[in-house]
């Protein structure tokens, strides 16, 4: 369709604005000025309130946010509560929350749900790090920012407002705090997201953009554009960029953080800057087109330029400071994400708040900060208290996790030497002459290794095998050549880091969907479509939704497909939401698998024969396997809120198992979870059982659930629909969740806490079970233990500190062992010294002697030397090999014709069938006849 947008709205027309045509970028524009050729937007136009301040007076963050918030209220809109920055808690396709629209996504802007509220205002915190390397440099880029935005979700029925209200409060807010009408242009533009699109405009002032006034109203369908019935009126107002145009500071971190800066200045011992440097370096960067492009030497260069200095001066002069503005902007990011529950880990939103982390350490590190990063996030929590008081609330949270993090990556700094070590090497051995990007990536995201960090180990690597030369060189009274450093060099490793490296693996991680959320057991299994006449069969009533104890139904088969029955109703549950199906029959033919899709239950029966479309059935489910699902299904959610009470407000649920035997349930957590904080989740789970608490059942519209309840409803999965099914355990937990409950705690029986595991960064595992199984766990519990006791020929209660005793005595005993075993080793290595054969260039040992695998090795690393080649036998058929460093014959070719095995070039183990003296001789053959197939 063709889209033709009458962007002369009434304002334009009562006020005498012009339409003009931007000299520089050929943009359309709205403007009072008459003078005015460009559109105001940098880099057309450079920032101009730069110590020239545009607002009737300076505002401080909470002072613009007050004014906002009361403006809009004031022009008739509801203030609603922010969400959290934590997206995945109400939709499942992006980790952050990166706008004000992404709140009412999908739900609202489907239009499946209303608003809660309509019109409305809300100040949103969101997190966006596809910019995060320009974060500190440019003046204006933050990683965490707060988005006010006023929106009205209009339909032909109830209409709120459009262009020309938009546009006139947009004007009337920005001259109410001052800033002069005839500075503010309105560029017409086009904003496309989601899958959406509409007309636009861009609020211009002083060269900075302050607000985007978007009207969404198409829907996109490959080239074309489709008008939706729900036209939406999105806009987002930059309230930092706001305070900073108000301040008329140097760049947006001074306005915003001037507090933080100057605590962390002093601390550092970075003295004042000249204001002049600064405030060229931020005029400069608005205008350079540097939104995604990493590299800011170009900058740095022009300001040097500018200010008539060296370039490498200009850097040693801005480069701590910027590392304090980033770790200003990086700390204030961290107390939301982490106030808002994420777990640092290695996937998905928690490998984006552990990268915000690492790098904030590494900043930390480079400016020489000895403040704990815990100090800076308090004084963050101080400044933020005022409106968002809630972070506060997770202060011990957020303090014990990053006290975890610092230590994880402490032990990650001390490894790394190591790794790039062998990395170097490798690559030597190779011929590869540069670590590429890739291996970059892969550093940081196997195994946590900062960029900064690998460059200054290869750096020192570089520069210790020119100074070994140079001392060699001394030793003997000689120079070294300039020739031969030049030779050396040109082996050595090339290693440069991308100065976006951090956008790039954000932006990387950032793409992949959510998919940790619910890692339930939902089936994947394709199912048959169905139709009847050709027409989709109505979706299947679920009676277990009215009555979980009922038992038995009547229905109606609607359609047979394959081997599974379509009933119009059923009180079978389908497989979902991490419970297992339920199993029974159907006029007597047994019901085996149950799936579900798009709301129609597929029953698959032993003998589809016996139905026909149109018959009355008569269907019963296996009581004793439904109870069993109940009570593990809503000891799940017992678990869960016994941990959240145990461990933190952080707890949310990943995942879970609910079969009948045993039940299991993923946590996010940022340490393993101890024993006796186990026994203290299993101690709240029972008392909870033990109070005998009603379980309520109820369907809300999701708005409604939603402000009651908050987000945590969705910790079993984010559930699709305008209506909820919220299961309640009061002032316990409550969830939206479509699976079969007790309908009192006291119906779940005792409940056992069996083991837990670590199953990935970040998420612990808890496995238990409920009700009688339980009783069947503890017995065989104890039927262990009083077996280990009869072993030690002791009474139970005696069994732990005869097990410590037993165990003291057999540590001792492995001492003396190990230490016989040495003596052995070093009796042996002499003997074995003297085995030695010349077989071409090489000394070559093939010999059997009584060892392990483990005394195999540190045998053959004894013996070898860089000529030598040393093969071990032992008498359970394991063989070793292993070459020197001027050996060139492959290990891993050589013990292919000896033993099944495998290894590395240097290293190679298997087993052995043949007798010794057969090896020996084929090995010797072999090194022998060694040729240039065997050479790496």
């Amino acid at each position: 369709m063709e889209i033709n947008h009458d962007y002369n709205v009434q304002l334009f027309k009562d006020l005498g604005f012009m339409r003009k045509q931007c000299t520089e970028c050929g943009q359309y524009f709205w403007t009072l000025d008459k003078e005015r050729t460009t559109c105001g937007d940098s880099p057309c136009d450079q920032y101009s309130f730069i110590g020239n301040p545009i607002t009737s007076k300076p505002y401080t963050y909470n002072e613009m946010l007050k004014e906002y918030r009361e403006f809009l209220h004031s022009e008739g809109h509801t203030p609603i509560k922010r969400s959290p920055v934590v997206a995945k808690r109400w939709r499942d396709d992006i980790l952050l929350t990166i706008a004000t629209i992404a709140v009412f996504q999908p739900w609202v802007t489907s239009g499946l749900v209303k608003p809660v509220e309509n019109p409305l205002t809300i100040a949103q915190p969101c997190i966006r790090l596809n910019d995060i390397d320009n974060v500190g440099r440019t003046g204006r880029h933050l990683t965490c920012f707060t988005m006010g935005a006023h929106h009205a979700f209009n339909t032909e029925d109830d209409f709120k407002y459009w262009t020309d209200r938009t546009v006139e409060l947009c004007y009337k807010f920005m001259t109410k705090i001052g800033i002069e009408g005839k500075s503010i242009t309105f560029i017409e533009s086009w904003w496309e997201g989601g899958g959406n699109a509409g007309p636009c405009y861009e609020v211009i002032t002083h060269g900075v953009e302050l607000a985007t006034l978007v009207f969404m109203q198409f829907k996109k369908v490959g080239d074309t554009y489709e008008e939706i019935p729900l036209k939406i009126v999105d806009t987002g107002y930059g309230i930092e960029r706001f305070v900073w145009a108000s301040q008329g500071t140097s760049n947006t971190y001074e306005a915003i953080f001037s507090n933080i800066i100057n605590i962390l200045k002093k601390n550092a011992g970075i003295g004042e800057i000249n204001k002049k440097i600064l405030d060229e370096s931020a005029k400069l960067a608005g205008l350079m087109d540097i939104e995604n492009v990493g590299d800011l030497r170009v900058l740095r260069q022009q300001v040097a330029e500018k200010m008539n200095m060296d370039v490498n001066e200009l850097d040693k002069v801005l480069s701590p400071l910027e590392y304090i503005y980033a770790i200003t902007d990086h700390t204030r990011c961290l107390t939301f994400m982490l106030g808002d529950g994420i777990v640092p880990s290695n996937v998905k939103d928690g490998y984006l708040a552990r990268l915000v982390l690492r790098k904030t350490l590494r900043y930390m590190e480079k400016v020489g900060i000895t403040m704990s990063i815990n100090d800076i996030v308090d004084l963050q929590l101080e400044e933020l208290k005022e409106n968002y008081p809630e972070l506060m609330k997770m202060k011990k949270y957020i303090h014990d996790v990053l006290e975890s993090e610092e230590r994880k990556y402490a032990q990650t700094v001390n490894k790394g030497r190591g790794i790039v070590q062998r990395m170097v090497q490798s690559n030597k051995k190779s011929s590869v002459s540069e670590i590429t990007l890739d291996d970059l990536i892969n550093l940081y995201d196997s195994k946590g290794l900062p960029p900064e960090l690998v460059q200054d180990i290869i750096f020192e690597i570089n520069e210790n095998e020119i100074n070994n030369l140079k001392r060699i060189a001394e030793r003997k009274g000689e120079l070294v050549s300039d020739d031969a450093i030049a030779e050396i060099k040109s082996k050595q490793i090339k290693i440069n880091v991308p100065d976006n490296f951090y956008t790039i693996v954000a932006e990387k991680h950032e793409e992949e969907k959510s998919d940790v959320q619910n890692e339930n057991i939902d089936s994947k299994k394709e199912l048959p479509p169905v139709n009847v006449n050709g027409k989709s069969v109505e979706p299947t009533e679920f009676l277990f939704h009215r009555n979980s104890k009922q038992i038995d139904f009547k229905a109606k088969v609607l359609a047979v497909v394959e081997d599974h029955v379509i009933l119009d109703k059923t009180l079978f549950y389908a497989e979902g939401g991490g419970q297992k199906y339920d199993i029974g029959t159907l006029s007597s033919i047994d019901v085996i698998d149950v799936q579900k899709q798009n709301n129609v239950v597929y029953h698959k029966v032993s003998d589809v024969k016996s139905f026909k479309v149109g018959d009355m059935i008569y269907g019963k489910i296996n009581w004793e396997n439904r109870i069993k699902l109940m009570r593990n299904h809503t000891a799940t959610h017992i678990i869960n809120a016994a941990a959240t009470q145990v461990l933190g407000n952080h707890i949310w649920q990943t995942g879970s198992n609910v079969d009948t035997e045993k039940g299991r349930l993923d946590i996010t957590h940022f340490e393993r979870i101890t024993r006796d904080e186990i026994k203290e989740i299993e101690k709240v789970a029972n008392d909870i059982v033990l109070r005998a608490i009603p379980i309520t059942c109820e369907f809300l519209e999701r708005n409604e659930a939603e402000q009651r309840y908050g987000f945590s409803i969705y910790q079993g999965g984010v559930v699709p629909g305008d209506t909820l099914r919220i299961i309640s355990i009061p002032d316990i937990d409550t969830e939206a969740c479509g699976g079969t409950h007790c309908e009192n705690t006291l119906e779940v029986g005792y409940i056992k806490i069996l083991k837990t595991e670590r199953i990935q960064d970040g998420v612990e595992r808890l496995e238990y079970s409920s009700g009688a199984n339980s009783v069947g766990e503890v017995a065989t519990i104890e039927d262990l233990v009083l077996d280990s006791a009869s072993v030690f020929g002791v009474p139970a209660e005696q069994l732990p500190k005869t097990a410590e005793r037993f165990f003291e005595e057999w540590k001792e005993q492995r001492k003396k062992i190990e230490e016989l075993q040495k003596r052995v080793g070093e009796l042996v290595k002499y003997e074995l010294n003297n085995s030695f054969v010349k077989v071409g260039k090489f000394d070559v040992l093939v010999e059997k002697i009584d060892a392990d695998v483990k005394e195999l090795m540190n045998t053959a690393d004894n013996l070898v030397k860089d000529d030598s080649i040393v093969v071990l036998l032992n008498n359970n058929g394991n063989i070793l090999l292993k070459r020197g460093d001027n050996v060139e014959i492959n290990m891993k070719t050589l013990i292919r014709q000896v033993a099944k095995g495998g290894g590395k070039e240097n290293l190679a183990q298997g087993k052995y069938t043949e007798e010794f003296e057969e090896i020996k001789n084929k090995v010797i053959e072999f090194i022998g006849n060694s040729s240039i197939d065997y050479i790496i």
